[in-house]
C-alpha cells in the first residue's frame, strides 16, 4: 500500500491507476487502498501551500477521483448497513473540495448515504438540505481562514431554523482547531477523515 502513497503523492498518475487496479484484481481491503490514498493526498496538502502548489492539488484531486472510480464499487459492496445520512459541502466563500470529498469516500465506504451539497455552498442550502434529508450529521469543509465566518453564520441559520437539535455538527480543514470548533458552535472538528469518519460513527451507530 505503501507503493500507492508514493505514487499519488508524486502525482504519477498511470501508476496510481495501474497499482489500484492490481490491489483491486489480488483482493486486497479496499478500505486500506483508499486509505494509502488518503494519506498520500494528506503528505500532499501538508506539503505544499494555498496558492503556491494549487496546481498539484487540482491535479492529484483529479488522479483520486479517478482512481476512486475502480474503488468504489468495491467500497460500496464492503458495507454491511446502511448507517445513517450526513449532508456535507465546502461553506460559501471557500471553493476547495480534495478533503471534503475524501471525507464523502470513506463515509460511503461505511455504509452512509451522502447528500454532498458543493462548495461555496450558503447557509440557507444547509438548512434546506437539512429539511429535506434529515440526516443525523452535518459536515463543514473550509481549508481557508475565511471560512471560519461562513461556517459560524451556517450554523446560526440552522439553529434559527429551529433545527440544531436534530443535527451533529462536524467541522473540518486546514485553519480548524478546538478554539474555532467552540467559536462557529461545531460538535466536534477534524483535520483527519479517519478520525472524523470515527467521530461520526459513535454519533449515529453510539460505538
Amino acid at each position: 500500500m505503501e507503493a500507492i502513497t508514493n505514487v499519488i503523492t508524486n502525482l504519477e498518475e498511470e501508476k496510481v491507476l495501474k497499482l489500484v487496479k492490481e490491489k483491486i484484481e489480488a483482493n486486497e481491503d479496499p478500505i486500506a487502498i483508499l486509505n494509502a490514498l488518503r494519506i498520500g493526498m494528506s503528505k500532499i496538502g501538508s506539503e505544499s501551500g494555498e496558492t503556491v502548489f494549487l496546481t498539484d492539488l487540482i491535479m492529484a484531486g483529479e488522479i483520486f477521483n479517478e482512481a476512486i472510480e475502480f474503488l468504489l464499487p468495491k467500497l460500496q459492496g464492503s458495507a454491511t448497513q446502511t448507517m445513517g445520512k450526513v449532508v456535507i459541502g465546502t461553506v460559501k466563500g471557500d471553493i476547495h473540495n480534495i478533503g471534503k470529498d475524501i471525507v464523502i469516500n470513506f463515509l460511503k465506504a461505511e455504509g452512509f448515504e451522502v447528500i454532498d451539497l458543493g462548495v461555496d455552498v450558503p447557509p440557507e442550502n444547509f438548512v434546506e438540505a437539512i429539511k429535506q434529508h434529515k440526516p443525523s450529521v452535518v459536515g463543514m469543509s473550509g481549508l481557508l481562514t475565511l471560512s471560519i465566518e461562513p461556517m459560524k453564520e451556517t450554523i446560526e441559520a440552522i439553529k434559527g431554523a429551529n433545527l440544531r437539535e436534530k443535527v451533529k455538527v462536524i467541522i473540518g480543514g486546514e485553519r480548524t482547531d478546538a478554539s474555532v470548533c467552540e467559536y462557529v458552535g461545531a460538535d466536534a472538528w477534524t483535520n483527519d477523515a479517519v478520525e472524523g469518519i470515527n467521530m461520526i460513527k459513535k454519533w449515529v451507530g453510539g460505538a
